[in-house]
């Protein structure tokens, strides 16, 4: 077996998938999920499955961590059962959840306070591609913590970008994002303008098919929609969440975005009815029967 890694948030789409990506590559695996049911899988693939996150690291040479946001990141690895009191010195935590700036600047100074040492990796990537291993991770940390950090990457994705210092990764996420977001929200109000002028939208598919125009997360997204099919790649509360990270880096620095603005207002309005649904539900809310 080779090195140990604990992964906190193991219940989770994304969580559950890493971590039985790490279990086929040769990894230990000490799993921690919030609601231990949704872990309990794992173990039949070989995971441990602890009952605290100060459990899960003890004895894990690493630590991953893939949860909804900031907070939740935060409060498992702080306090008497998190997982930086059961950390040895010699621990790394790969901090792979998408929590935008403020948070990642937040769980770096965990990280020096505690002695361990800390690479911001969020991943590109969704519901299937982490269950293939073909995310995209977008690392960020010191060069000498690479050779450490490079096997579970692998094992987790199928690329690693590096973008510096740690921070690095998630401002290239949060770039990343405004495009996905973006491209869903165009998709789906061109989707409902078609169905309200009497297009079919597979028309539209057609008109653009092997030109400049063409992309497949257009043809992707928009098809769930036609079909109203909603089931959870990407989660549409989450896509909210990441869209107001993205207004709040634009904010930061001073930068006029409305666009970021208008998607993150039209994706929070989709939330409360379809917040458990996949991103493409925010086509409900222009529909021409909305």
């Amino acid at each position: 077996m080779g090195a140990v890694v604990a992964v906190l948030g193991a219940g989770g789409t994304m969580g559950a998938a890493m971590a039985r990506n790490l279990l086929r590559a040769g990894f230990g695996v000490r799993a921690w999920n919030r609601t231990r049911e949704r872990a309990e899988p794992l173990a039949g693939d070989g995971a441990e499955v602890l009952a605290t996150p100060a459990e899960a690291a003890r004895g894990a040479g690493l630590i991953l961590t893939m949860l909804a946001d900031g907070d939740a990141v935060v409060g498992v690895m702080e306090g008497p059962d998190g997982a930086l009191a059961g950390a040895g010195r010699d621990t790394l935590w790969i901090q792979a959840s998408t929590v935008g700036e403020a948070a990642t600047e937040r769980c770096a100074a965990l990280a020096a306070e505690a002695g361990v040492g800390f690479v911001d990796s969020p991943v590109l990537g969704t519901k299937e591609p982490a269950e293939a291993g073909e995310v995209v991770v977008l690392a960020s940390g010191p060069d000498h913590l690479r050779p450490r950090v490079a096997p579970v990457l692998e094992a987790i994705g199928r690329k690693t970008i590096w973008v510096g210092a740690a921070g690095g990764g998630t401002r290239l996420k949060l770039v990343t994002n405004s495009w996905v977001l973006a491209a869903v929200e165009a998709t789906a109000e061109t989707v409902a303008l078609a169905e309200g002028l009497g297009i079919d939208p597979s028309l539209l598919f057609e008109a653009v098919e092997g030109g400049p125009l063409d992309m497949g997360y257009l043809r992707m997204k928009g098809a769930a929609m036609t079909r109203g099919d909603f089931a959870p790649s990407f989660q549409l509360s989450l896509a909210a969440k990441d869209a107001r990270l993205v207004e709040q880096s634009a904010a930061r620095r001073g930068l006029d975005l409305p666009l970021v603005e208008a998607v993150r207002r039209r994706l929070e309005q989709a939330v409360p009815e379809h917040g458990h649904e996949d991103v493409s539900a925010t086509y409900a809310t222009s529909a021409p029967s909305a």
